[in-house]
């Protein structure tokens, strides 16, 4: 029965008992004298609109209840773990086919995190990352569109809802998939971190390795790692920060793109940002060993080539010159910062290839969470493009900071595994994939 017909049935019945009761009072006047007539017809009628007013005001209190409430339409109940079917390494065990890299996501099959304090103030920090970028007010990012006003709302939408998991982002954001490294939606997350080295300001017997400056007056292609670290191509320039003990922690720091390094004696530690590369194409020191039955290697992670090496240091030249890229360095005050010059913080800043993921961009990422090697499920985050390496290419592949010394080591030496990324843009008709 709809409202109007509900109401009108009301009406009836209380018209047949209103007809009912004056029936009544009009057998009882007969017996009655003149003086109660007015009487009895007046509480007669008070009684009619006490009743009529009980009933409009109990309609009010129920349709303003109804108005308080939250129509299911208003959030979304948006977890902040997936649990599914997934392969050890965190692949899913049915992935899907993607025609494009970037692919609009339904909020329904999402999740997203509470926004901490610390991640607000890692969105504060975007905030200057994306005011120092040279952004156009307009950008394709692969199939998608967006601008320097577009980015920022994301940002500024996120930080109005410290201390909540947001469940009414869908109204304002569109979440856009990458396809990942193999068109199906993997993507493969690593880790780094500062490392912490022990170095002599002089070259000495044991402290023979040199970290060096950026060479700003070569002219010409720069030198191979081999021509520097074996033929000494830089050695006459003064370029040299510090000297280490092991050029395996010089390269690891390289691939890290900071250290710092404590000067022993004084116990004096600086720290030393990337300040260039020398041009050469960087090539991934694990598949020196992949298909070389010479070489048994179980475990490919840095660890695992570090343990390798240092058992077997006649091999150490021969895998470090199978990268020719090198990495300088520049000393610096202050916290460890990535490329967009702004504090890197744990689990949250990423290096990541700008033509895809650019600096100033907000990443809503399903992260593997991991046991023993084998990841149990996934956790949603807000990752922030603040970095770049020279190993982190295309959109299948981030690499997340994990902090300093050997707790970061740790944590960025245990994760090679595969999750999920979306890019947040702000919802607009006109947001559409490009063909």
């Amino acid at each position: 029965m709809n409202t109007t017909a509900q109401l009108s049935c009301e009406k009836h019945v209380q018209n047949s008992a209103s007809t009912s009761e004056e029936d009544h009072e009009r057998s009882s006047i007969s017996t009655k004298t003149k003086f109660s007539f007015p009487l009895v017809l007046s509480m007669n009628k008070l009684k009619k609109v006490s009743i009529g007013v009980l009933g409009l005001l109990a309609i009010l209190a129920l349709y303003n209840f109804k108005g308080l409430k939250k129509s299911p339409a208003d959030c979304l109940e948006l977890p902040t773990e997936v649990h599914s079917s997934i392969e050890r390494n965190g692949k899913s065990s049915h992935p899907e086919g993607f025609d494009s890299i970037f692919t609009k996501t339904d909020w329904s099959e999402l999740g997203f995190p509470v926004i901490s304090e610390e991640l607000k103030l890692a969105l504060q920090h975007q905030l200057h990352v994306l005011d120092k970028s040279e952004l156009m007010d307009e950008r394709k990012i692969a199939n998608l569109e967006t601008s320097y006003a577009e980015m920022r709302e994301v940002i500024e939408r996120l930080i109005q809802r410290t201390g909540t998991q947001p469940n009414d982002l869908y109204q304002y954001l569109e979440a856009y998939q990458t396809w990942g490294d193999d068109q199906a939606g993997n993507v493969y997350f690593t880790g780094y971190f500062t490392p912490i080295l022990k170095v002599k300001q002089q070259k000495s017997g044991k402290y023979k390795y040199p970290i060096y400056a950026f060479p700003k007056d070569w002219k010409g292609q720069l030198p191979s790692r081999k021509e520097i670290d074996k033929d000494g191509a830089l050695e006459t320039l003064d370029l040299a920060l510090a000297y280490a003990s092991n050029p395996l922690d010089v390269y690891f720091m390289q691939l890290q793109g900071s250290g710092t390094i404590e000067y022993l004696g004084t116990n004096e530690r600086i720290l030393l940002r990337y300040a260039g590369e020398n041009g050469h194409r960087y090539r991934n020191i694990q598949r020196f060993f992949k298909g070389r039955e010479d070489l048994k290697l179980a475990n490919l992670s840095l660890d695992g080539i570090r343990r390798f090496l240092l058992k077997h240091p006649e091999k150490m030249d021969s895998v470090l010159h199978y990268d020719p890229s090198y990495t300088f360095f520049e000393p610096k005050k202050g916290l460890a910062k990535g490329s967009a010059n702004v504090p890197l913080m744990p689990e949250i800043s990423i290096a990541a290839d700008d033509r895809y993921f650019p600096k100033g961009s907000v990443v809503l990422a399903a992260v593997p969470v991991y046991h023993n090697g084998r990841v149990t499920h996934h956790q949603y985050k807000i990752l922030l493009p603040q970095d770049r390496g020279g190993a982190v290419k295309g959109a299948g592949h981030v690499d997340v900071y994990c902090g300093n010394g050997q707790i970061g080591q740790s944590r960025a030496s245990g994760l090679h595994h595969y999750g999920k990324m979306w890019l947040l843009l702000p919802k607009r008709n006109e947001q559409l994939a490009l063909k």
